[in-house]
């Protein structure tokens, strides 16, 4: 946890303390990703229980606690599958470059990466969809630019070719990240009928 602050305080300097730890994946997820994954999912179990979604003209929809805490494991278990499968994207493409990085520092890289999305869901607290859009977004625009000062200094390549990787492993995160939020919104539209 403590990287989060330094994340957004002073990156570049981040990045290179980061790569300098010998994190071990269970290290990671037990100090920084089950934590910071657990933001957006105790916010949306919040938000969505006591005030509901709100689509706008009057159209809000509550979700019980059952339903809610149901959807919210699932929610839980999608974001960490999300951070694991974003290690091995970075570690499959880094797989030509001489200093290749192992798994476990790629999917350290990919989580700490991941805060800004992570700290993002505190908006769930009052789930607009259009404000939960906006900051989500920014969110993204933020890890986009946290991956292209971290890639360079992680695979010890230069800017351009850290433009290069960043912005293809960008693309893929995002195809990863609306595949787990279809996911969610289907399990949360059959969660809500069922129950």
């Amino acid at each position: 946890m403590n990287h989060v602050w330094g994340l957004f305080s002073h990156p570049v300097r981040e990045m290179q303390v980061i790569k300098g730890e010998n994190e071990t994946i269970s290290h990671h997820y037990t100090h920084h990703v089950l934590i910071m994954a657990a933001i957006p999912v105790v916010c949306a179990f919040i938000g969505t229980t006591q005030i509901g979604w709100n689509f706008g003209e009057q159209n809000v929809v509550q979700l019980n606690w059952f339903t809610a805490f149901y959807l919210a494991v699932i929610f839980y278990a999608l974001m960490l599958a999300g951070v694991a499968v974003m290690g091995r994207v970075i570690w499959w493409m880094a797989r030509n470059y001489p200093h290749r990085p192992s798994l476990a520092r790629c999917m350290v890289f990919a989580g700490y990466v991941a805060t800004p999305l992570f700290l993002s869901g505190i908006v769930a607290l009052y789930p607009l969809v259009w404000l939960c859009a906006l900051v989500g977004t920014v969110a993204l625009f933020y890890t986009g630019y946290l991956l292209y000062l971290g890639i360079p200094t992680f695979l010890n390549i230069n800017r351009e070719e850290g433009l290069s990787f960043s912005s293809s492993t960008l693309a893929i995160g995002v195809l990863v990240l609306e595949i787990l939020l279809a996911l969610t919104v289907i399990l949360w539209g059959y969660g809500y009928r069922l129950f």
